[in-house]
């Protein structure tokens, strides 16, 4: 035989089975991060289901997952319901409006909102979108306040007493000096946003500002000598040596920072919302344990679930933000 084919053939042998040997540890790493996370979360269900049972309260008896999930069937059905109530309500106007119309032309049509009761789910859009418009703006601060510190030994060591004044605050304490100063300052007789996404908002932005700032005033800080160094001699401006020097450098503590923001601002919203009354989450899980019947366990415990559900996914888009800005794409971010 000649040597060159025999060779050949050990060559693509040895190389189908490296590549097959690769193949089969990525399924066993796959296979093991996906399995471990569902024995944790059978075993978690488990015990709840357990333990359910022998707890009764002044409501009745703590609900175990079954019970869970029929509520939150039940919540579906409730926002089908509603969406189709809510469709059957603009075609009966449209109708009405058509009908004065061909009757006299002159009429101008007037179409009213819908005044229904928001649902489960109508709650949880509602709290997204005050927690994002809060986060936004406290990044909007943080970040570019926390570059500025960070570059100025100075101001770093004047704002700190500052930052840790404030920093520990309970948004129950903010909550009401917010309300009093919108309802003061916030007067229109035709607003763009209601008062009370303005106050829980706000609330939102001054609780969640500070881990954003203080880990990109350390992250900046922290920027090595070198790069420094190197900023110095190619004579860069502050504006081109924040973007190329330290922006880069300091991404890692930035998005530490962000993820933590934003992990606070999802618990303070719903801490507001059941103070306040403001619409959203909050407020139906405080709606629920007014009411008091026989299903508000359930329904709070769908509440609770959906609501670390969200804070989790939240975190884990960041994550994948995080991903995408960081100039190592090697790094091992979790």
């Amino acid at each position: 035989m000649n040597p060159s084919i025999s060779q050949t053939k050990s060559a693509g042998w040895l190389s189908k089975f490296t590549q097959d040997r690769s193949l089969a540890e990525i399924f066993s790493q796959t296979a093991k991060n996906l399995s471990l996370p569902l024995i944790g979360m059978l075993v978690f269900l488990m015990i709840w289901s357990m333990a359910a049972p022998r707890v009764v309260t002044s409501l009745g008896q703590f609900p175990g997952p079954a019970q869970v999930w029929s509520q939150l069937e039940g919540l579906v059905v409730e926002h089908q319901e509603s969406r189709a109530k809510e469709t059957a309500f603009y075609e009966r106007q449209e109708k009405r409006n058509a009908d004065r119309v061909a009757k006299d032309p002159t009429y101008v049509p007037k179409i009213r909102d819908y005044t229904g009761k928001p649902t489960f789910f109508d709650q949880i859009g509602t709290s997204l979108i005050t927690v994002l418009a809060g986060f936004s703006v406290a990044t909007l601060i943080a970040v570019p306040l926390g570059i500025v510190i960070g570059l100025s030994s100075p101001l770093y060591t004047a704002a700190n007493p500052l930052i840790q004044l404030f920093k520990p605050v309970s948004p129950l304490a903010w909550l009401p000096l917010v309300t009093m100063v919108v309802s003061a300052v916030y007067v229109s007789d035709d607003p763009l946003v209601s008062k009370s996404f303005l106050t829980s908002m706000i609330t939102v932005t001054l609780c969640s500002l500070w881990p954003t700032l203080i880990n990109t005033a350390v992250g900046v800080a922290a920027i090595p000598q070198d790069l420094k160094n190197v900023s110095h001699v190619l004579r860069l401006n502050w504006l081109t040596h924040v973007i190329k020097i330290v922006l880069p450098s300091s991404i890692p503590m930035v998005f530490t920072g962000l993820r933590l923001s934003l992990g606070i601002a999802w618990m303070v919203l719903i801490a507001a919302e059941m103070l306040a009354q403001n619409p959203g989450l909050g407020k139906f899980v405080w709606d629920e344990f007014q009411n008091g019947s026989s299903s508000s366990l359930g329904r709070i415990m769908v509440a609770v679930i959906v609501i670390g559900l969200i804070g989790y996914l939240l975190d884990r888009t960041m994550l994948l933000i995080q991903r995408w800005a960081s100039w190592d794409k090697t790094a091992v971010l979790r």
